[in-house]
């Protein structure tokens, strides 16, 4: 069953559904997406380059290494298992923090909210529909 059963049509000039299709694009969600994401208050970031992918790949290699090898350290005995688990704990920190600046929508500003707040009270007063 659909998690999203209410269907609302929309009018955009042709400039406004342009910006529209060109910002999701450059997200790489849908349109419907792109317009969730802001209603709820949050602006979904452009897709990152390739090259994030890459990095990121071999990060996360890097850090099934570290762990690997903190397995077997741990079982001989021979090594500092407090350092290096902070280490690792920072690893895995250190690439929740890079998806979440990179990839994740991020929270919309006061001032942005006010811009939005701004701009449909422009269109109510233009507007002879009841905005409510």
């Amino acid at each position: 069953m659909r998690s999203r059963n209410e269907h609302v049509q929309l009018w955009l000039n042709r400039k406004e559904a342009a910006t529209l299709a060109r910002r999701a694009k450059a997200c790489g969600i849908t349109q419907s997406a792109y317009l969730r994401h802001l209603i709820m208050g949050f602006v979904p970031r452009e897709q990152p380059s390739p090259d994030y992918y890459a990095f990121m790949r071999s990060l996360y290699s890097l850090a099934n290494n570290l762990n690997q090898i903190a397995q077997k350290a741990h079982v001989l005995n021979v090594i500092d298992a407090q350092r290096y688990d902070r280490y690792a704990r920072m690893t895995e920190d250190l690439v929740r923090e890079i998806t979440r600046a990179m990839i994740e929508p991020r929270k919309m500003t006061q001032e942005e909210r006010e811009v939005l707040r701004n701009a449909e009270k422009d269109k109510c007063s233009q507007s002879s529909d009841e905005c409510g």
